[in-house]
Formats: structure tokens, sequence, C-alpha cells
């Protein structure tokens, strides 16, 4: 180790006594010649920095006196702490405050509707606001829940596949309807059972395998209770049905044992389930030139509401449509020009079956069932009384 300057005195003299040393000159650093164990790694010592020596307590904490004594200064006196052991006018440090944090969470954000996922937070740039939600690099945020963080309506169309499924079982309703009441069964069992299904699913309830069947059971029933009756009591045996099936789904619905809120709901679902099962057989009492008519009708506006247009657009298309679709229909039957306003009807109440399908968040599920079947279905109390009306 090299030779190193001693260090100066509090006195500032050299401590040989030969010259006075430097005050503001600083020694040199300390550094090491041999080899050590991290031969890569040399710390650096800090010079040493004197201080100033602090005026002693004892050289103003006494005064002589006339009479060759010392009395304790008037200040020292008043301010002496015995328990301190220094002055008391010595004022401290002020209390330990905690400093104010230097990020403060910014108001969280939620959606319109309660219990609701709040939207994902923007990252922190200082503003303290949150961006728009996005499904980028996120697959689990569906459409539907960006459409409810950012509080807009969840209306999501059911789009043209179930557009394409919807007209493929219109125009098999079309062709049984011109074969027989019998061939026509086939394919109005097929829709009641999409219809009771997609229902439940777009309220919610999966599986509800007893309100499924039930509702699916009312559906059949009042099948073959028009095939049984006269054409002129079709309208008494599908409100019989009906009134059966109310009365027996509010039997069913005592006896369940769950809370008050999940029978009310269920019975709800249920009863509205299979009167719409029930009125699908509308297309069985009604008149067959009337389905094949309001079945086209319905294939065509479907296909042109799922059509990229505009939502006010998109709606006009699919009307005018429809009527085209009514006149050419009728055309090929026997109603004739007033096919336009039965597929007018139709083609309303297509809309009206597709814009239930597209509410409250649906899932593919629900476009496969409900948003197939819906249109179809709501059309069948138009198809039943403007056929005949102008039959």
């Amino acid at each position: 180790m090299s030779n190193q300057q001693p260090y100066p005195s509090y006195d500032g003299h050299d401590p040989h006594g030969s010259r006075p040393a430097p005050a503001a000159q600083e020694p040199p650093t300390q550094t090491w010649e041999g080899q050590t164990w991290d031969t890569q790694f040399q710390p650096v010592q800090q010079p040493y920095r004197p201080q100033e020596p602090a005026p002693a307590a004892a050289d103003t904490a006494y005064l002589p006196t006339g009479d060759g004594g010392y009395a304790p200064a008037p200040e020292a006196q008043a301010s002496y702490d015995p328990y301190q052991g220094a002055p008391a006018a010595y004022e401290p440090q002020a209390a330990y405050e905690p400093a104010p944090a230097a990020y403060e969470p910014a108001p969280q954000a939620y959606g319109p509707a309660a219990g609701h996922p709040p939207a994902p937070a923007a990252p922190a740039t200082g503003s303290g606001t949150y961006t728009s939600p996005t499904t980028g690099g996120n697959a689990r945020v569906t459409d539907a829940q960006r459409a409810r963080a950012e509080g807009r309506s969840p209306i999501i169309a059911p789009g043209m596949q179930p557009a394409a499924l919807t007209a493929v079982l219109a125009l098999l309703l079309a062709g049984a309807a011109a074969v027989g009441p019998y061939a026509l069964v086939v394919p109005l069992v097929l829709l009641q059972a999409v219809t009771a299904a997609g229902w439940f699913r777009l309220n919610g309830m999966w599986p509800a395998r007893q309100g499924i069947a039930l509702a699916f059971l009312g559906g059949v029933t009042a099948d073959i209770a028009l095939l049984a009756v006269d054409a002129e009591h079709a309208p008494a045996a599908i409100i019989g049905t009906l009134g059966v099936w109310v009365l027996l789904t509010l039997v069913l619905q005592l006896r369940n044992r769950a809370s008050a809120d999940e029978r009310m709901y269920g019975l709800t679902a249920t009863v509205t389930s299979a009167a719409l099962a029930v009125v699908a057989a509308g297309h069985l009492a009604a008149v067959p030139e009337a389905v094949t008519v309001g079945a086209v009708a319905v294939a065509v506006t479907v296909l042109a509401r799922a059509l990229p247009l505009s939502g006010v657009a998109s709606v006009v298309v699919a009307l005018l449509a429809a009527v085209g679709a009514g006149i050419a229909a009728g055309r090929v039957t026997d109603v004739g020009s007033e096919g336009a306003l039965l597929g007018l009807a139709a083609g309303v109440c297509a809309l009206v079956g597709l814009r239930v399908a597209s509410y409250d968040y649906p899932s593919r599920f629900v476009h496969m069932t409900a948003g197939v079947a819906l249109p179809l279905t709501a059309a069948a109390p138009a198809v039943y009384l403007i056929g005949r009306a102008i039959a």
C-alpha cells in the first residue's frame, strides 16, 4: 500500500508542528497496489472532510459574577432542559408528516348498468382518464362487453349465417304448405323446437331442459289440435292449448323450491316460450297460399337485413324486398297483387323477431336458435290473419 499523507488535525496545523496544513486541501485517495480477491472492481474511498467543532454549551451557560463566582446565564437558565441535556430553545424538527402521494388513482369508470365489470384503465399518462375498451390482445373481451363498457346499446344482429338458415327453413315451409298440412308439420315442428330452445337461451337460462321440453310439447299439442279440428275452429284450438299450458306451467312452478325471484323468472320464460311455440302453429292454421307468400317474404327480408348497410337504409331495403317478394309469390299463387300487403306485414314481423334476437348481449347460440326461428314465428299471426282476410 502506497504512502499516505497524514490527516490534518482539528486545530488546522501539521501534527509534526513544522508548518501549518492547508485547510482547503483534500488528502489523496487511498488505493491498493497489491492483488485483491476482486481485480475488476476497485472501491473509491471518499476523502476525509473535517467538520467545524460545535461551540461548547459550557462556554455560554455560565457568566462570571462580581464576587469572583459564576452564575448561569439567563438564556441558558430559562431554556435548559434537564431531560435532554441541551437547551430547550433549540427548535426540534417538525413532526413527521407523510408526503402526499405522487400518484392519485383516477375515479373508476363503470358502465351504465350496475354490477358490470369496469372499463379497462388507460396507461398512466398523467391525465387520469380511461381510454376506450379494446379487444386487441384479449380474446376474452367480446363485442358485447365492449358495448357495455362504453355505454352503448348492446344490439348485435345475428348476421348472414343465421339469416341463410332462416331462409332455408322458410323455403321448406313454403314448399311444404303447397304439398299439404301433414307435410307442413315436419318443418313446423323443427321451427317450434328451435323457438323453445332459443327463447330460454336468450333469457340466460341454460340448461333448462324441463322448460324447453314443456314449451315444445305445447307447440306439438297445438299442431295435433289443429290437425284434428276444422279450419273454423283453429283459433279456439290455439287459444285453448295456450291456456292449458299456462295453467300447467303455474302448477309446475308451485312445486319449485327455488327462491321467489328464480321462480318468477322461470315462470315468465316458460310461459313466453310455450306461447311462442303455440303461436308458431298458426302457419298450420293459415291458408296454404298465404303461408307460401309469407314464408318467401320472410326469407327475402332476413337476407336483405343481413346486408352490410346502415340502420335506416337496411330496414328500408328489407321492407322493399319483402313487398317485392310478396308480389312475386302472389303472382305464382292465387293471392295475386294482395301479396304485397301480406309480404309487407310478414317483413315487419320478421324484423321484429330479428330485433328481439339481437337484444341483451346475445351469444352465437342465441343467433343460431332464436335468430333463426323468431322471424318466422313472429310472422305466423300476420300470415294467419291477413291470409284469412284476402282469401
